[in-house]
């Protein structure tokens, strides 16, 4: 069973581990500063940004009206669609969304490779619209799905 649910269900092992002084020191990352393991409230933040760009960038192309429900239902399927772009296709290449960016923080692969990728991204925003997997995250401030990708969120500055 452990192996299935992973670290987050397994029974303590006694005396075999120590816990990390700091999050990421079994990964090699620095306890603060550049390259550490980013916190829960800039990735937070960063979501909330994201969310807010495009509600507006629909906004310029779909008019919300709230008392009409099949427009809304219009516009919030075009503000799914608006997020999803600007979530997968910067994260591909740059490694951060907009949100990210503003609050200092970026997506990096653990085996080094100067891009997330197309699949891994996709991956990364279909797990954040599900919110849980990227809400629970194990000692070292992974969520689960940075452990799925094989990714680390951390610090640009």
């Amino acid at each position: 069973m452990a192996r299935w649910t992973g670290e987050w269900l397994s029974a303590p092992r006694l005396g075999t581990e120590e816990p990390p002084r700091w999050r990421g020191e079994r990964l090699g990352l620095p306890e603060q500063g550049v390259g550490a393991v980013a916190g829960g409230g800039a990735r937070l933040l960063g979501l909330v940004v994201d969310l807010v760009a495009a509600s507006l960038l629909t906004s310029l192309f779909v008019r919300p009206d709230l008392q009409d429900t099949a427009a809304m239902q219009s516009y919030n399927l075009w503000a799914v669609a608006v997020w999803a772009i600007i979530t997968v296709v910067p994260v591909s290449f740059f490694g951060f969304t907009p949100g990210m960016f503003v609050t200092g923080i970026r997506v990096a692969r653990l085996d080094g490779a100067g891009m997330v990728g197309v699949p891994r991204a996709i991956v990364r925003a279909a797990l954040t619209f599900v919110i849980i997997p990227a809400a629970i995250r194990n000692a070292d401030g992974r969520s689960w799905l940075d452990r799925l990708t094989g990714t680390v969120v951390i610090r640009m500055r």
